[in-house]
């Protein structure tokens, strides 16, 4: 996130010795994007950030998938899925391509410490509230929150309760869309919100202080597995929390839906207007409760639409979908709407939804710009009769 803020303790000068009170040096770790030509930020360790004693293989969950062929939209019910595991291993994959990932879990379990060197994280929260301990800091989760933590920052996460986590992998960054922003990266007057709703780690948080060594952290990282994705366990001869101050504008944060403020207009919006997030492939929006179109003829649900250029994935967690009414579709539910595919409301929605003045909804877009393939977890839960709810019939 481009916006600068500064963490416990820091030098006056950047790149100088820095000491503890006994003298000790301070071990500087700039973290930065692009190959030092855009955000970042310098952390101060009290130990070496690059001793590790071991690395050994990590087996990751199952990342094969299997094209959408013959094409069709699909539903998918992810509340099929009993809880397992924990929020980083428990994760089951639903859909994927080159750019991003999506998973699935529901776990009251703590995750083993955790670093994607993909890409970004940004995880969905349907149900439930923690902590994620991250190396920046704590950083508190709720219902409806977005935790977005950049790529190779170690965390874990902690639920204090049974946690329903929707997590989208990015092989890339994850940002604010660049319409919103100035050319010096404030969020501008007319985006749907501002750096107030955006909330990092306020303090360190320092968990090396028992003499922990030997600390397991388990990492993503790119190679020639299913995505071209592996996964290692780096043994680090000291806690990896051992940051006491840091300060940049790379950092992890939330950012709750109840915070953004829909854009809303005289006839139907496009779902750009609803977007949250952009990444390198692929696009996060949020369709939220609010008042819809003005025009005393207007049809307030979408009008059809194909996909030129994108598959549509809509992760429906809150009120009741207008424009899916009759098609099977509820809280849990996940659609894929394909490229090559004219979709849009079912048809008796068109009808019902002439008049209405506010929609209480409440959905995740995700939309890609390369086919999405179908996961383990989407093959297990998908609900069959959904490609044929528009005509009412079954397959000829």
């Amino acid at each position: 996130m481009a916006y600068y803020r500064c963490v416990g303790d820091v030098p006056r000068t950047r790149h100088t010795a820095f000491r503890d009170e006994a003298g000790a040096l301070r071990y500087e770790e700039l973290m930065g994007e692009e190959g030092f030509s855009s955000d970042s930020s310098l952390l101060y360790h009290r130990g070496v950030p690059s001793a590790i004693v071991d690395s050994r293989v990590w087996e990751l969950p199952d990342l094969a998938t299997q094209a959408n062929h013959p094409l069709k939209p699909r539903h998918l019910r992810l509340h099929d899925q009993p809880p397992g595991g924990d929020p980083v291993t428990g994760r089951r994959l639903v859909l994927g391509n080159a750019d991003v990932r999506i998973s699935y879990v529901v776990s009251g379990e703590t995750s083993a410490w955790y670093r994607d060197a993909v890409g970004d994280e940004c995880v969905y929260v349907e149900q439930g509230s923690g902590t994620v301990e991250t190396v920046f800091g704590a950083l508190a989760y709720r219902t409806g929150d977005f935790v977005v933590v950049p790529r190779a920052t170690t965390h874990r996460w902690v639920p204090a309760e049974p946690s329903r986590l929707y997590a989208i992998e990015s092989s890339s960054h994850v940002a604010p869309p660049k319409r919103y922003l100035s050319r010096y990266g404030q969020l501008l007057e007319h985006a749907p919100y501002c750096e107030r709703d955006l909330h990092g780690p306020t303090e360190p948080l320092l968990l090396d202080g028992d003499g922990a060594s030997d600390v397991e952290v388990l990492v993503k990282h790119r190679g020639h597995g299913p995505a071209g994705i592996v996964g290692s366990r780096l043994t680090y001869a000291t806690h990896p929390l051992d940051v006491v101050g840091w300060d940049g504008c790379l950092y992890p944060y939330t950012f709750n839906v109840e915070d953004f403020m829909p854009i809303t207009g005289k006839v139907h919006q496009p779902p750009p207007v609803h977007q949250v997030f952009e990444a390198g492939g692929f696009v996060v929006c949020a369709f939220c409760p609010r008042k819809v179109d003005y025009h005393p003829q207007s049809v307030p649900v979408p009008y059809y639409h194909s996909n030129v250029d994108s598959d549509e994935v809509m992760f429906y967690v809150g009120g009741d979908y207008e424009a899916r009414k009759g098609s099977g579709i509820g809280i849990g539910s996940v659609s894929l709407h394909p490229g090559g595919h004219a979709h849009g409301p079912q048809p008796s929605a068109i009808e019902a939804s002439i008049g209405a003045e506010y929609f209480d909804e409440l959905a995740v877009m995700v939309d890609t710009f390369r086919p999405l393939e179908l996961g383990e977890l989407a093959l297990a839960v998908e609900d069959p009769a959904y490609a044929w709810t528009w005509s009412g019939r079954g397959p000829a």
